[in-house]
């Protein structure tokens, strides 16, 4: 007769497995099909199995390797293309940008992103509407809304988004006070101060690939 101890050791074992696969299904989900965020991908990917377990759901950071994984395999030169023309869209946008302090964030910087992602800026104003007035002038319609970023362990705030395209390339603005400058928010998945890269690192990096 299987005992108690003995289920529960077997179930412990499967669970790193359950949770590989629900990242892998994941990946794909959003490689293939254009999803951006982690969480809806994870519920989405275990639907998908049927696996309804929460111990069986992956962490975020087990998603991003398997996206990576499945880039490597199955993208390949495609990615590599697609990611250097979103850096040059992210270049042009943060010398337009420039007066703002402009920081590229996100898949783009990461090396993860697909053709279904957006160029992610950080620009610093204590005056927002004239980034507003900037894209303005220029005759370039944008949508606006709001994002919820931790500033820190204890606190989050909601901060101006702008959103419009450029290049055929969908680009994310989030608007943030000069304060905020000298520390990152904090990344949604490893929950440590997000990777950023100004224009001059952005610049480096494509001149080394």
């Amino acid at each position: 007769m299987t005992g108690r101890h003995d289920r529960g050791s077997h179930a412990a074992t499967r669970a790193p497995e359950l949770r590989r696969r629900v990242a892998v299904e994941a990946a794909r989900l959003m490689t293939e099909g254009g999803l951006r965020d982690y969480r809806q991908a994870k519920l989405k990917a275990a639907e998908r199995l049927g696996i309804f377990d929460e111990l069986s759901l992956p962490k975020n950071s087990e998603i991003e390797e398997a996206l990576r994984e499945h880039q490597r395999l199955f993208r390949g030169d495609d990615q590599t293309r697609t990611l250097r023309r979103l850096r040059e869209v992210a270049r042009e946008a943060m010398r337009f940008f420039s007066d703002h302090e402009p920081r590229l964030v996100g898949a783009v910087l990461e090396g993860t992103a697909d053709a279904h992602s957006a160029v992610c800026l950080h620009l610093y104003s204590d005056q927002p509407n004239n980034v507003i007035a900037h894209l303005r002038e220029h005759g370039i319609p944008y949508e606006e809304q709001t994002r919820r970023l931790r500033v820190d362990r204890a606190s989050a705030r909601d901060f101006p988004v702008l959103l419009f395209s450029a290049d055929d390339a969908a680009i994310d603005i989030t608007l943030l006070p000069y304060d905020l400058l000298r520390q990152a928010p904090l990344d949604r998945i490893s929950e440590k101060p997000m990777q950023r890269a100004s224009l001059g690192a952005l610049e480096i990096l494509l001149e080394s690939r």
